[in-house]
């Protein structure tokens, strides 16, 4: 991959690689970042693209102009519609959308789910930057990533209960993990705006910042000075706990700090730490 370029699907979204850190920005600022079909093509095309790139070592996740993403483009509502095909499978942020929006391409997520679940997917730390508004299918893109660093008057909600809808672009699989149970019932059920402080207090978010894209590139930046098969393992063991019983997550740990023990990064982190200087790590494997 370039150190940057556009996306096939009609300039929604514009990623700049620099150091080791991707800088990926949701790029309709007109619309606050709303989401069309064009833009779920862009940043599930984005998503993949990352993970087939060796050299990056962290991703950070924001949106140009007045806001992180105000929700689905209201043009799908009229499409959805006209479709008549209701909040079933074409559905995606909460606002019904249309057969492409819908499309799985063999995946167990539609193109709608994807563009949120594919920075779960990603093997490096991936940090939302979010400012402004942060609604309905835009928070949940912001639920993938594994940090959020917030502004204090952003403003964020499940909002696909205002429409009569539920939420369809993997929350109910992300935000139960964050805030629990009872509190993401709360706010699906309620649909309320909370602020970035809110956010924070509730776990929604990581960490409050008046600047959130100036402190993510920062924070991303020192993750990608670190050993990036380290950054990798470690995300990799805390994905997966969720899903394993307790042996296989202790026998997870053990066989890979096992991989780690001795090998080039391993050795080269503890070297340059006693020599007291930066660290020259190896970039990890392309897709791994």
């Amino acid at each position: 991959m370039p150190a940057s370029y556009a996306p096939r699907m009609g300039e929604r979204v514009s990623v700049t690689i620099e150091g080791g850190v991707a800088d990926v920005r949701l790029d309709r600022p007109d619309k606050i970042n709303a989401l069309d079909p064009a833009m779920f093509e862009a940043l599930v095309s984005t998503g993949e693209s990352l993970k087939q790139d060796g050299s990056v070592r962290a991703v950070v996740l924001s949106g140009e102009g007045r806001g992180f993403c105000a929700g689905l483009d209201f043009s799908s509502f009229q499409a959805m519609a006209s479709a008549g095909d209701g909040a079933g499978d074409g559905g995606a942020g909460g606002d019904g959308g249309t057969a492409s929006i819908g499309r799985t391409d063999g995946r167990m997520t539609h193109l709608g789910q994807q563009a949120a679940w594919v920075w779960t997917e990603l093997a490096v730390p991936v940090v939302a930057a979010v400012h402004g508004p942060c609604l309905g299918g835009g928070l949940q893109i912001a639920l993938g990533a594994d940090l959020r660093i917030v502004s204090p008057d952003a403003r964020l909600s499940v909002l696909e209960v205002r429409w009569g809808l539920t939420p369809d672009m993997t929350a109910t699989v992300t935000l139960p993990r964050l805030v629990g149970l009872d509190v993401a019932k709360e706010l699906t059920w309620t649909g309320r705006t909370v602020s970035g402080e809110e956010a924070v207090a509730l776990g929604l978010a990581t960490r409050l910042a008046d600047d959130p894209r100036a402190a993510a590139l920062e924070l991303a930046r020192e993750l990608a000075a670190k050993s990036p098969h380290a950054v990798r393992g470690a995300k990799a063991l805390f994905d997966i706990g969720s899903n394993r019983t307790l042996a296989e997550q202790l026998a997870e740990e053990r066989r890979t700090i096992a991989s780690l023990i001795g090998s080039p990064n391993q050795v080269e982190a503890v070297t340059a730490f006693f020599e007291k200087r930066a660290a020259a790590f190896e970039d990890a494997q392309a897709g791994g």
